[in-house]
């Protein structure tokens, strides 16, 4: 049964619950708001596309989709100067700027929350308030500068990267390892930092429309707001992390011809400073 009021007390819940089940596929509140938000988002971006192409006049949502993109290209840019690898990058970073604040916007719909199924479950749910959305982002991400890597230096010198004869270099066999290391420690904090943000908003939504029950529209308004600007630097967060994370795997050479388009120092300040963010 379907409700659309909230439940006796506020509801908070870790992870995403199952709404229904598909022939043994579980579907969740998460999944729900997750498939709505990618129609959006992919309406959105074929209508910013055919502006580009002279098909259909601008409006406000394709100005501020086109805006957006050029800013994102730039920054893109400026941790990768070689334009070369820079037009290669730049789709899947600002892929996943665009999926992440879509979905993040989506949770501040006020159809998140009120509606309810069965004893309460919320039928909507942010799709990266579900840790295991999160954890495949980051996991999309990490790949994906492996892939770059393997492309730009191959196999052998990709994987020189973190395997090295310590009876040659032993010092530098042992920052091999902690490059390793690294890697996983990134896909870690990738997946708990998107979602740890996303919950405490959740939550802070929840408790403020709980306390103030009857007055919540009125009194959610700034904190919407508030949650409008939270999710457009997560996003932002979530995709110079993206950027400089493959930048890194691209200043890792043993070519001095390439030793003049990739500049290690640049790519560690914009990792230090996304990381500060």
């Amino acid at each position: 049964m379907m409700h659309f009021f909230a439940a006796a007390g506020p509801h908070i819940s870790i992870k995403a619950e199952e709404i229904l089940n598909l022939g043994g596929v579980s579907i969740t509140n998460s999944h729900m708001l997750g498939i709505l938000g990618i129609i959006i988002l992919v309406w959105l971006l074929f209508g910013a596309r055919a502006v580009a192409l002279g098909k259909k006049k601008p409006n406000f949502a394709t100005r501020l989709i086109t805006w957006t993109f050029e800013g994102l290209y730039g920054t893109v840019r400026q941790v990768i100067p070689d334009e070369k690898w820079a037009k290669k990058v730049a789709p899947v970073a600002i892929t996943i700027f665009f999926f992440v604040i879509a979905q993040y916007w989506m949770g501040i719909l006020p159809i998140v929350g009120p509606i309810t199924v069965g004893e309460g479950t919320p039928l909507f749910r942010p799709f990266v308030a579900d840790l295991n959305m999160t954890f495949a982002l980051a996991i999309v991400t990490i790949v994906a500068a492996q892939i770059y890597a393997f492309k730009y230096m191959g196999f052998k010198g990709n994987m020189g990267r973190y395997f090295i004869n310590p009876l040659k270099d032993p010092i530098m066999a042992f920052v091999g390892i902690l490059e390793l290391v690294a890697e996983f420690s990134r896909l870690l904090g990738l997946s708990f930092r998107l979602f740890g943000n996303v919950l405490a908003g959740e939550v802070l939504l929840i408790m403020i429309a709980y306390l103030t029950q009857f007055i919540s529209p009125l009194a959610l308004q700034p904190f919407y707001l508030f949650e409008l600007f939270i999710g457009g630097i997560q996003a932002y967060i979530f995709f110079m992390l993206t950027v400089v994370f493959i930048s890194l795997g691209l200043s890792h050479h043993g070519d001095e011809a390439h030793d003049d388009d990739h500049s290690p120092a640049l790519n560690k300040t914009a990792e230090n400073e996304a990381l500060t963010s």
